[in-house]
């Protein structure tokens, strides 16, 4: 792999819109960007880690105290190699921890960590999408320069067809591009 590469570090939380994820990474993967994919605790109960490794083309990350590749702490050395952290599907609990500075699993961490731009794209229930706290803290995540990409009105787990469904593969792709530098 040539260093000339950019990277961008996908993050997958647990919705089950995270089979969108896999699009995600094998769409990046074929516009030569090395992906490297962080699947959080509960995302291993929507998709695995073979899987996106597979489409990946790297070892995909799942704790902060996985041993590392080289001799640096794995948060800091993923945080410095992302020219993006693009978390899709993202839920109310990755939105709220960032929001709030909380770090404790290494997705929290690496983005903390990182100097790159971060592209959320939310996946959830429309009630929650839509309650107060969620919604301010998109806003405070906005303010400090995160960019979010949907959700949008479509068919959801819970039966409604209404806002909450991930954006379109295609749009989060087309933001992702425009956010690497």
């Amino acid at each position: 792999m040539s260093s000339a590469r950019k990277t961008v570090i996908v993050g997958v939380t647990a919705s089950i819109a995270a089979y969108k994820a896999c699009e995600i990474v094998n769409l990046l993967r074929k516009d030569s960007f090395d992906v490297k994919v962080i699947l959080t605790k509960d995302a291993l109960e929507f998709v695995t880690p073979l899987t996106l490794q597979t489409l990946s083309g790297n070892k995909v990350m799942t704790g902060i105290f996985e041993s590392p590749e080289n001799w640096t702490p794995v948060h800091t050395s993923l945080a410095d190699s992302a020219s993006l952290i693009l978390i899709a599907p993202a839920t109310a609990n990755i939105i709220g921890k960032l929001a709030n500075g909380i770090c404790d699993d290494l997705l929290t961490c690496v983005t903390c960590a990182s100097r790159s731009p971060v592209l959320i794209a939310p996946a959830m229930n429309e009630n929650m999408y839509n309650h107060k706290m969620v919604m301010a803290n998109i806003a405070k995540l906005e303010k400090i320069g995160y960019k979010f990409v949907g959700p949008v009105k479509g068919h959801l787990a819970c039966g409604y067809d209404a806002v909450g469904h991930i954006a379109p593969v295609a749009e989060i792709i087309k933001e992702a591009k425009k956010m690497i530098k």
